[in-house]
């Protein structure tokens, strides 16, 4: 079975053969890794509950982490989900990776749809369940909002949504979430939401699929399960805490599943992880910080920019010529948008992230500044 390299590993090859400016310390803005410190109160209870991996944890999770999570859901979009409806998960790769193999395992001619360009676990999925993949081109033309035809949604059997998007910044409305649960419900279509950069915005927060379910009355979720995780919120991916929310008769069925898969969370990481979710300081002053670099990004590129998440996707009409050259002149690193998608879409893009401290951002950006007008006249 064949699996694309991926982004990083092209990058790298990409740039063995350079020779960056050393007159300039290195800035990687390549990956979706925010570059804070894990707040204290997280490490500490991970130190203090280190006893604990003497023993097995459950493949359910912990009553007060289920508890805690469910208690974040009713904080943020003010839902309130039975214990039935709530699946921890390791982080939320893993689930991307196996619930469409899940999904998608019965089906005859699998069919699966995602956006392109995309996190490439989208990809990988697909390709291990020997599923067919329908690409929902996101560009300039379409606002870069992922659709589908008739002819296409009465074939596929499940749609992964990104929204807030990776890595175009773009969030779809409270209307066209919607428009989606209803097209799942009338096609008899799962639609799995992966909204790992939900904390992440300017001024108003992003919608969840959730709430476009409870809006048209689907109240039980029927066909809907949305994704998210701690890693971006608390500045702590190494926690690798996760949800899967929504239809309670998939979940149920895929948590006899999931016992199979090994992905049980070690309790320190489960007894962290809960102080972690019930924690909405973390990411307001994270926030805080991503809505300065947006600021001076915005003024010293003199472009638009999405209010959400922490990239930028940059157009440069030439993406492997400009992370060549600003990285041999200017040592800064960006992710080329061909490596992240197919079919042509993504050629041309550069996604920037954004996820130092404003300080960094800001030379980092001085940089690109200069190089960018220079580049693109």
């Amino acid at each position: 079975m064949y699996f694309e390299k991926y982004p990083f590993e092209k990058l790298h090859e990409l740039f063995v053969a350079l020779k960056k400016n050393n007159s300039y310390n290195p800035i990687s803005l390549t990956i979706g890794e925010p570059q804070f410190p894990t707040p204290t109160f997280i490490q500490e209870a991970l130190q203090k509950s280190s006893a604990e991996l003497s023993k097995y944890p459950n493949s359910r999770g912990e009553e007060s982490l289920r508890e805690a999570v469910i208690d974040y859901i009713m904080r943020r979009y003010k839902i309130s989900l039975k214990n039935s409806e709530v699946i921890l998960s390791f982080g939320t790769r893993e689930v991307l990776f196996n619930l469409p193999q899940f999904l998608l395992l019965d089906k005859k001619n699998p069919i699966i749809a995602y956006p392109n360009p995309f996190y490439q676990i989208y990809e990988g999925a697909a390709r291990v369940s020997r599923a067919r993949s329908i690409l929902m081109p996101l560009n300039n033309e379409n606002n870069f909002t992922p659709f589908l035809s008739k002819e296409e949604m009465q074939e596929v059997h499940v749609v992964i949504l990104n929204s807030p998007n990776n890595p175009t910044g773009k969030a779809m409305s409270l209307d066209e979430l919607k428009l989606w649960v209803q097209y799942a419900l009338e096609y008899d279509f799962i639609i799995i939401s992966d909204e790992c950069y939900s904390e992440i915005y300017q001024d108003a927060p992003p919608h969840s699929i959730l709430e476009a379910s409870k809006a048209i009355g689907n109240f039980a979720f029927k066909n809907i399960l949305a994704l998210n995780s701690i890693s971006k919120r608390s500045n702590a991916p190494g926690l690798r805490s996760g949800y899967l929310a929504g239809d309670f008769r998939i979940l149920q069925e895929y948590m006899r599943y999931r016992t199979y898969l090994g992905c049980a969370i070690p309790l320190p990481l489960q007894r962290a992880a809960t102080l972690a979710w019930a924690d909405d300081e973390t990411p307001k002053k994270a926030r805080e910080v991503y809505t300065n670099n947006f600021f001076l990004a915005k003024e010293m590129l003199n472009i638009a920019i999405e209010p959400y998440t922490f990239y930028i996707w940059l157009y440069v009409e030439d993406d492997i010529s400009f992370t060549k050259k600003i990285y041999e002149q200017y040592a800064v690193s960006v992710l080329p948008g061909s490596f992240l998608g197919r079919e042509g879409v993504g050629k041309g893009y550069v996604r920037i992230a954004l996820v130092h401290e404003t300080i960094k951002c800001k030379e980092a950006l001085q940089r690109l500044s200069s190089f960018y007008s220079e580049f693109m006249h």
